[in-house]
């Protein structure tokens, strides 16, 4: 027990509590993904619809954090934790609702809006969680909050296998568990437990309300100070090196015939066992030489996908070089953010989370283009054109089947896709095959995309041109995903740069400090 402000506090419950509270949010992460191509048949969506569903949790987790996050102080750990709770129930219940109208066109805005609800409870845990586990343990900040973060790639390799299984077994006695309905029921256990643990204890304040900062004066020091806008960006470089790699390297470890569930694993795995011992890493080495390191390892890793076409120890190496590196950028940054600048309060953390992820986006992008560009490269040409070709060929009469099924949802589903996937694959492959004709060359993202509608269509009628089409894509893939490997490292090697000065100025001044509110 404690005493921090209102009286009382069980701090090994509440944190024990917050710790799995991110549960849910692994959960329905790797859950969501693992059943979308369930939900696309049995709900006859399209992919576009399934995007929609797979991104609303980000949606979800993008409203609770920007806006409840900057009030924290003022509605207090005890609510946002009573919001994440109800979100995380609603979001389940909503989303299991929708099994009864399997085929109806409303069916996937009870999805849509159980997804939301999901990422919504993801939003405020982080909210709440982080600045939770600062003020629970004010000494300790980096370390502690190491072992909060740890909770989230755990949860994703214990989820992730826990519905890998449920698929491989099927039905067990009259219920079948691979279903996404029992699938995504799992992620109530984690939920009752937390709201038991949480919801039933008293909270302590937050640090600056503790030590009386008015909000008014915390929003005017962290919109005004510079270096706490030169930490947000730099967690902008760090989430975007660990986030945007991440779309590529299972491409590039499956085509060398690396299995994609070993390959999360032991990312996810590697991340939770080091968060978990961070404590004598921070004691060692401080927060800005672990971030020291981890830009190093990250670089190196980064550089080892560049330039390592095959082999799965080689490969599997540059993966551990990798995870290693990415392992303590976040937590350490959000711990580094509260123990230099701690009257910049929850507001701080939550900017510097937030541009994190929009940093994390526009990696992402800059990365799927870099690898785009260069996919044209490594394509077969021949293979590609005859491919087009014969899409362009045949898929006019999938167009006019699912046209003329429209509205019929028993046809539909016999048919096993919609007008709006194959009216996509023909519009990609046209488009393709024009620039192809006029320029003598392959345009890179016509031609992925087009390659990607057709995998995901599910035609079963084209299955020979789909397992062609994965032929072909799945080299261009790697080779485009290690070129756009190459662009990432000079920023690594910039935080590198970034953090070693605010290493050896901490030593010439006596080692690392944390400010005292």
């Amino acid at each position: 027990m404690s005493t921090n402000g209102i009286g009382t506090v069980n701090r090994k419950k509440l944190f024990s509590g917050i710790c799995l509270a991110l549960l849910p949010t692994a959960f329905s992460f790797v859950l969501v993904s693992n059943v979308l191509q369930q939900l696309k048949t049995e709900f006859i969506l399209s992919n576009a619809h399934v995007g929609v569903i797979g991104g609303a949790a980000l949606w979800g987790m993008a409203i609770g954090l920007l806006t409840i996050g900057p009030f924290l102080e003022k509605i207090g750990f005890k609510n946002a934790a009573r919001g994440a709770f109800v979100s995380h129930l609603a979001g389940v219940t909503l989303f299991l609702a929708a099994s009864p109208f399997a085929g109806e066109p409303f069916a996937f805005w009870i999805l849509f809006l159980g997804a939301v609800g999901f990422g919504l409870g993801n939003g405020l845990i982080e909210v709440t969680g982080n600045p939770l586990t600062a003020a629970l343990f004010p000494d300790n900040k980096v370390t502690k909050l190491n072992h909060f973060h740890a909770f989230f790639p755990g949860g994703m390799v214990f989820g992730g296998l826990l519905g890998w299984a449920m698929v491989q077994i099927g039905m067990l006695g009259p219920l079948n568990i691979g279903h996404w309905t029992a699938q995504i029921s799992i992620v109530y256990i984690p939920v009752l437990i937390y709201g038991y643990l949480l919801l039933t204890e008293n909270f302590p304040k937050t640090l600056t309300a503790e030590a009386g900062i008015p909000i008014r004066e915390m929003f005017r020091y962290t919109f005004t100070h510079p270096l706490v806008w030169g930490l947000i960006f730099l967690k902008m470089i760090s989430l975007g090196l660990e986030m945007g790699p991440s779309r590529w390297i299972p491409e590039v470890l499956q085509a060398a015939g690396v299995h994609g569930m070993l390959v999360f694993v032991w990312i996810s795995g590697i991340m939770t066992v080091l968060r978990f011992f961070a404590g004598p890493f921070v004691e060692k080495f401080s927060p800005p030489g672990m971030l020291l390191g981890a830009s190093v390892f990250t670089a190196i890793g980064l550089l080892l996908f560049s330039f390592v076409e095959s082999g799965i120890v080689p490969l599997m190496i540059a993966a551990t070089f990798f995870a290693v590196g990415i392992t303590f950028y976040f937590p350490t940054m959000v711990g580094f953010m509260s123990e230099r600048f701690p009257k910049a309060g929850s507001l701080g953390l939550i900017l510097l989370m937030g541009m994190g992820f929009v940093g994390a986006g526009i990696s992402n992008a800059v990365m799927g283009d870099i690898a785009d560009r260069y996919i044209p490269d490594a394509l077969d040409e021949q293979q590609t054109v005859m491919i087009l070709e014969e899409i362009e060929e045949r898929f006019p009469e999938y167009v006019a089947q699912a046209r003329a099924a429209s509205g019929d949802t028993e046809r539909l589903m016999e048919l096993g896709f919609t007008q709006a996937d194959v009216e996509n694959v023909l519009n990609l492959a046209q488009l393709s095959l024009s620039y192809y004709r006029e320029n003598n060359e392959f345009h890179g993202r016509y031609t992925a995309d087009t390659m990607r509608a057709l995998l995901d269509s599910g035609i079963q009628q084209e299955r020979e041109l789909t397992d062609r089409a994965f032929a072909v894509l799945r080299p261009a893939d790697n080779y485009g995903g290690r070129v756009s490997f190459l662009f990432g490292v000079p920023f690594a090697f910039l935080l590198a740069i970034v953090f070693l000065v605010i290493y050896l100025k901490d030593k010439k001044k006596g080692g690392y400090q944390i400010e005292i509110l």
